[in-house]
């Protein structure tokens, strides 16, 4: 019987799903192009945590990474759209010498470069 998604897990599996209908999903991120649906499923279990082939403490660790990845922008959705990282905003801000840009939030970064 299948176990519950948390909401968490139910929009990581979304997004993955997204990214493999827009021929976006790769292997590992940067490998070839996830052309099969079953695999693009398997990747969106595994990444939201809810795959049944790892432990739950493996499973905790990899939800926990994932959300980290969708935080800071490094998801194939996120590259397509433009949005631009903390890393690529506070490298702006360092190049226009902003003060207090290491203690600065990404929204607060985007604030301060306007």
């Amino acid at each position: 019987m299948a176990r519950q998604q948390s909401k968490a897990q139910k929009e990581t599996v979304a997004r993955v799903m997204h990214e493999f209908k827009h021929g976006e999903l790769r292997i590992n991120g940067d490998g070839p192009k996830v052309k099969n649906p079953k695999q693009a499923i398997a990747i969106g279990l595994r990444e939201a945590g809810a795959s049944n082939q790892e432990t739950p403490k493996k499973n905790r660790e990899s939800l926990k990474k994932t959300k980290a990845k969708e935080r800071h922008g490094d998801t194939a959705k996120a590259a397509k759209e433009g949005g631009e990282t903390k890393s690529d905003l506070y490298a702006e801000a360092q190049a226009r010498n902003i003060p207090g840009r290491s203690k600065m939030s990404k929204s607060e970064l985007k604030r301060a470069l306007r």
